[in-house]
């Protein structure tokens, strides 16, 4: 009872809330408002009547209960798992009018369908409030992969693979742009944006993906990586990267629904369509992507089309002059020959970046090389494997090599080994347009030697020599399949024996 009364004085005399109350008599919240309540309800008068001791007070406290308890449901509604709704409802496909089906199976008699509907929005309004995002015209795009996919059928060899539907939704307008490709490799990745820009006429000042590998090397709420080459389209375009946060739907809401109305409006029409190609899955995802940005909205006036030449047209950025081409980004080491190898060719840089380490941005159509940030070479790409693209601005003058590396210098280290090995070396120089070209299968044959010895790689390069297949790769075959170790074929014609039988050549002149 000494509990009920500090809750009255507190009330009465120093007016304190009910969170103060509980706080100061260390009591739940509820506690304090049943006490408050009871106290109304009987009628107690503060401060108490001498005559009302504890024992009194006690009775009349439990005599009225703070309110009526609640009416409990009508059996013949019976009321849905909520809990077990919303947990469904994150199942993909999964609808409010499949489980309400599901619900009346069960219950005949419980909620029609937009009771059910309206129950179940009052009781989700009580978890975490969503924030309702305003999208500014022309600011926002929101990127994402579907997870339904197409099946292709290979024509002649019946092998079934999946096509990837890439859709891309503004936020101001929801104007829609889907696209179905064959993977979802960074080329696809990049090409898809590219293909939406172009679409729109225009581009988005920020672009939200959520964190695919193939754009984002390092998921980060404050600081994500991303993949240098979509980097690199951002800044063709001159859109802002700002992938969504990890496990966040909600920072793009757009997007997903985007998805979910692509599924459903376009691949679940084509559902019963067999596709041979890609292309002939764009052909037919086109109409109805068309129809989609033509649909009136349901809330409101308008469709996707009317709000995006209304209101975001003219407000995205222009698109730059040329489209974005895709490049992939490595490293390679300069030798002393001023060449790196890149997807197995040679390109020369300048010949004082000898040992060290460049950046390669490889293209469809060149390649460039980079060091510390800064372009040095540039050259058309070559697929033809193991030969030189060379630039003369590149060569040293009077083909003096830095650190000194010459030809002669080279066929006197060969020297060291053997004799064969030095002629090996001066044919290999002497075949190439310009000796420099060289130096990287001379020094590899030399350095053979490190694992087999002296001895063996003589002998291999006398066994080249003899056949006539003077490079590294057939030095190393030699080794490799111990053949130095045996002897080496006479050369043909072999020269006739004497003998009285034979007649020779003389007698047929």
């Amino acid at each position: 009872m000494r509990s009920i009364k500090e809750v009255l004085r507190l009330r009465y005399e120093h007016h304190l809330s009910v969170r103060q109350i509980a706080r100061s008599c260390r009591l739940p919240v509820s506690t304090v408002g049943d006490y408050l309540q009871r106290a109304a309800r009987a009628q107690i008068p503060w401060p108490l009547p001498e005559e009302l001791d504890e024992a009194r007070l006690q009775e009349r406290f439990l005599a009225c209960p703070p309110t009526e308890p609640p009416a409990a449901p009508t059996p013949d509604k019976a009321v849905p798992d909520w809990v077990a709704v919303h947990e469904q409802l994150r199942r993909k496909g999964v609808t409010l009018q499949l489980l309400w089906q599901e619900y009346r199976q069960v219950h005949p008699e419980g909620y029609r369908y937009s009771r059910f509907c309206e129950r179940y929005r009052a009781w989700a309004a009580t978890l975490e409030p969503v924030l309702r995002q305003t999208h500014v015209p022309g600011e926002k795009l929101f990127v994402d992969w579907a997870g339904q996919t197409v099946p292709i059928h290979d024509p002649i060899s019946g092998e079934v693979t999946q096509a990837h539907l890439f859709v891309a939704v503004l936020g101001a307008s929801n104007r829609t742009y889907a696209e179905a490709f064959a993977d979802e490799k960074l080329e696809s990745w990049i090409a898809a944006h590219s293909h939406a820009y172009a679409s729109f006429g225009g581009v988005a000042r920020v672009t939200v993906p959520d964190n695919p590998k193939t754009g984002v090397q390092r998921p980060c709420r404050y600081e994500p990586l991303l993949h240098r080459t979509y980097q690199e389209m951002a800044q063709h375009y001159g859109t802002v990267i700002i992938p969504a946060r990890i496990k966040k739907p909600r920072d793009k809401a757009k997007a997903e629904a985007g998805v979910l109305i692509a599924e459903r409006q376009i691949l679940a029409v084509l559902r019963d369509q067999r596709f041979f190609s890609v292309g002939a899955l764009n052909e037919a995802i086109r109409p109805l992507l068309a129809k989609l940005n033509a649909q009136p909205f349901q809330k409101l006036e308008g469709s996707r089309d009317e709000w995006f030449e209304r209101h975001e047209r003219s407000q995205l950025l222009p698109l730059p002059t040329t489209p974005f081409e895709v490049a992939t980004w490595s490293s390679a080491g300069v030798n002393i020959d001023y060449h790196a190898v890149v997807d197995h060719h040679y390109y020369s840089v300048p010949h004082t970046l000898i040992h060290e380490r460049v950046d390669v941005r490889l293209s469809a159509t060149t390649v460039e090389l980079f060091h510390q940030g800064k372009r040095v070479a540039l050259h058309p790409r070559s697929h033809v494997r193991g030969r030189h693209s060379t630039l003369e601005e590149h060569r040293p003058k009077a083909h003096q090599r830095y650190l000194e590396w010459t030809p002669g210098r080279i066929v006197q280290w060969a020297h060291t080994i053997g004799p064969d090995c030095a002629r090996l070396v001066e044919r290999i120089l002497a075949e190439r347009p310009h000796p420099e070209q060289g130096y990287r299968s001379c020094l590899g044959i030399i350095r053979l030697a490190k694992g087999v010895g002296n001895a063996r790689l003589e002998a291999a390069c006398r066994r080249a020599l003899h056949h006539g297949t003077c490079s590294y790769q057939s030095v190393q075959s030699i080794l490799q399949n111990h053949l130095d170790q045996q002897p080496v074929e006479p050369e043909l014609p072999l020269p006739s024996p004497a003998h009285p039988n034979l007649r020779g050549s003389p007698y047929y002149s």
